[in-house]
């Protein structure tokens, strides 16, 4: 089977995010972008790196879970995917316990930690929400074992 390329997955991701903003109002897109570059940088893989890019798309509604299933995209990398998608009132620690047994989906989180922990996007937010954000990435770093200044 022949998969979407880096470059299609990216287009998918932006237009299935476009118009969405993030905490700082900001487009949704430059988070992704981050991720995936993050990814990158951190020595994933190509379906790693896809994953980057979709990592909230399932999460957000941008893509439906029926998208994900039939999307020409590897195993692994719907399986990163889905490992980083939240389910309606799950537990943080179930969460990162997901996390944690998928194959290739740690480097991905810490991507997306990396960025949302990001000291200058936190400062741009009100303190109470950037204390509450920073207090809870801390937490999914405990619980994903990686020390808490870590990218």
């Amino acid at each position: 089977m022949e998969y979407l390329s880096l470059t299609e997955v990216e287009g998918i991701a932006r237009s299935a995010h476009a118009g969405q903003t993030d905490k700082n109002g900001r487009p949704y897109a430059e988070h992704l972008a981050a991720v995936a570059r993050g990814v990158a940088e951190r020595g994933g893989s190509e379906e790693q790196v896809a994953a980057g890019w979709l990592h909230d798309a399932i999460e957000d509604d941008a893509l439906s879970r029926e998208w994900l299933a039939g999307a020409a995209l590897s195993a692994t990398t719907k399986a990163i995917v889905d490992a980083l998608t939240k389910r309606p009132g799950e537990p943080l620690e179930e969460y990162t316990a997901r996390i944690l047994a998928t194959p290739g989906a740690l480097v991905v989180k810490r991507a997306d930690l990396a960025h949302n922990s990001d000291p200058v996007r936190l400062a741009s937010l009100d303190p109470a929400t950037a204390e509450r954000l920073a207090a809870k990435y801390r937490r999914t770093r405990e619980l994903l074992g990686l020390a808490v200044d870590s990218d």
